[in-house]
């Protein structure tokens, strides 16, 4: 039996993080409101009322084509072990910050 790492986010509980940032997402909520809650494919409009309840989603065109690569992703810049990582008081940590972007690297933040 495989032994699973203590420090190891599951994909599922990632999935699930990714999902409550697109549902509250300006992206997605832009899409909607351009559309008027309407589906584009057979102009069904979404509906609250009582006994006539209809939803609507919206959808990506392109698909998410490769979730283990967005997780791949993620455990490589964000979710690291935990000796890649240090506990900063908010003041050192906003003037490391700082002196990266002074030397031109903006992807620190």
């Amino acid at each position: 039996m495989a032994k699973k790492n203590k420090f190891r986010t599951p994909n599922s509980r990632i999935k699930s993080y990714l999902r409550k940032l697109w549902l509250s997402s300006r992206e997605r909520g832009a899409a909607a409101s351009r559309d008027k809650y309407t589906c584009q494919q057979c102009g069904v409009k979404q509906s609250k009322a009582k006994g006539k309840e209809v939803s609507v989603v919206v959808h990506h065109k392109d698909f998410v084509t490769n979730w283990d690569k967005m997780y791949d992703f993620i455990r490589k810049e964000l979710l690291v072990s935990p000796d890649r990582l240090e506990v900063l008081c908010v003041k050192c940590h906003d003037e490391l910050h700082s002196n990266d972007s002074k030397d031109g690297d903006n992807n620190t933040k």
